[in-house]
């Protein structure tokens, strides 16, 4: 009587095979798994900036005007310069506080509150951000838009026209992430 015991060498591969191509499998999973999770992060940055904005135009209604420019503000990449007085240590009126306060945000957009080897790593990549709404200031609907460079290429959101057709997010801007957010304020007098 003839009994094999063991395995022949045939099994061995294709049991690596298969078990190879599993472990690839899970690598791949992985990979998508971290390019959602970072878009998932940018997306949420995106909202909480915007929210923000939004709460530092109600905190200082009286100066709609200046947050949104004569027709409308795009920031993204210091387009802002540091204002004098600094609102953080000396008293300000407020359109120092209102220019300020698009300064600091522009900063925070930007990703300056944190350097990794001189560089921004904080806030967004590439960010656009436009702010629009009544002109002179008057009480109504305003809009904060901001788009940002996403991981994967995807269809253009044509939702809102900010940072569309720069050159920073791809040929066709098949790599533009947009958030819009309105919401209507009424300036104190």
């Amino acid at each position: 009587m003839n009994t094999h015991r063991g395995f022949t060498l045939i099994e061995v591969l294709i049991t690596l095979i298969i078990f190879s191509i599993g472990l690839l499998a899970v690598a791949g999973l992985q990979t998508i798994s971290k390019k959602a999770n970072f878009d998932a992060l940018q997306r949420t940055t995106a909202s909480l900036l915007a929210h923000d904005l939004l709460e530092r135009m109600r905190a200082n209604a009286r100066e709609l005007a200046i947050y949104v420019g004569g027709g409308g503000l795009v920031l993204g990449g210091g387009t802002q310069t540091a204002p004098n007085p600094d609102c953080v240590i000396n008293p300000c009126n407020p359109i120092q506080l209102a220019n300020r306060d698009l300064f600091d945000w522009e900063s925070t957009l930007d990703g300056a509150s944190e350097l990794v080897g001189g560089n921004f790593t904080g806030g967004l990549v590439e960010p656009t951000a436009c702010i629009s709404g009544p002109f002179g200031g008057i009480g109504g609907v305003y809009t904060v838009a901001i788009a940002w460079r996403g991981v994967t290429a995807l269809s253009n959101p044509i939702i809102h026209p900010c940072g569309d057709d720069t050159g920073r997010y791809g040929d066709n801007n098949e790599f533009r992430r947009i958030l819009v957010i309105e919401t209507y304020i009424t300036p104190t007098q």
